[in-house]
């Protein structure tokens, strides 16, 4: 009887090594002509006793991870909701002005205005359409010309604006000769002073500087010869005033570089502070 060898160096059972060893058995048997049943009964036996005496080739078997080292299931990024779309400011409704109606209102927007106006402005103030402004600009100033007005209205470039009529000229010139001879407001007087020391300017930033309407003096200057129009500003569109030759010879100046320094004659810091405490 052959020694058992250690149990740490028994080999593990290949069942490959079986199935071929158990077929080369029957095929002995079989030409032995020992292939009886009792005969395969005592090698299952026998093959059973090995079975039981050697270890099992165990295949690996994949570890499980734990439950905290399994990965967390990460939700998949909602998109963001698009912004809702700012609704656009509805127009406003326009309306149908009856002819005086139109004609008056075109009268009172002509009247304020400095500069021509274009009909689609008319037409934003009147709350009506540019082609009804069109025509109601069309039959006032036929009506002006019809009874020969002392006002006329013109189409200067893109827009409107009201003239005096030439017939009356004579009556315009004598009326601002006399006006030349007459002395400059205070308020006339302040305003060509902020015109000379800024120019050029427009005619809002000097009602902005001297905190009061310059409409009537603005005209009164430019009457005189004192103040003209030199351009437009490029930002808001507005006019641009600067002094003529006529106001350098009036104070015998030959240049703006001559006019007197604007320090000394401002107030002094401590006044203002004791007139105006809350500036």
């Amino acid at each position: 009887m052959t020694e058992e060898r250690p149990e740490q160096e028994r080999t593990p059972i290949s069942w490959d090594a079986l199935a071929a060893e158990l077929e080369a058995t029957r095929r002995a048997a079989e030409e032995r002509g020992e292939a009886h049943p009792s005969t395969w009964d005592a090698v299952a036996a026998e093959l059973a006793a090995r079975v039981g005496d050697r270890p099992v080739e165990e295949l690996p078997v994949p570890a499980v991870p734990a439950e905290d080292e399994l990965p967390i299931p990460v939700a998949p990024p909602v998109p963001e909701a698009a912004p809702a779309p700012v609704p656009e400011p509805e127009p406003e409704p326009v309306e149908l002005l009856g002819p005086v109606e139109l004609a008056g209102g075109l009268e009172a927007l002509l009247f304020v205005v400095d500069d021509p106006v274009d009909e689609e402005t008319l037409a934003a103030a009147l709350r009506c359409s540019a082609d009804q402004v069109r025509e109601g600009l069309a039959a006032l100033a036929a009506g002006y010309d019809e009874r020969s007005a002392g006002i006329t209205l013109r189409r200067v470039g893109e827009g409107w604006r009201l003239y005096t009529r030439e017939d009356h000229a004579a009556v315009v010139e004598r009326y601002l000769g006399e006006g030349q001879r007459s002395r400059l407001t205070q308020a006339a007087l302040e305003t060509l002073a902020v015109i000379a020391y800024r120019q050029p300017v427009t005619r809002a930033r000097v009602s902005a500087i001297r905190g009061v309407g310059v409409d009537g003096v603005m005209r009164t200057l430019i009457t005189r010869g004192l103040v003209h129009e030199v351009g437009s500003d490029p930002d808001t569109g507005g006019g641009l005033y600067a002094t003529t030759p006529l106001f350098l010879e009036r104070l015998g100046l030959t240049g703006l570089d001559e006019l007197p320094p604007l320090a000394p004659l401002l107030p002094e810091t401590a006044s203002v502070l004791d007139e105006h405490p809350d500036v």
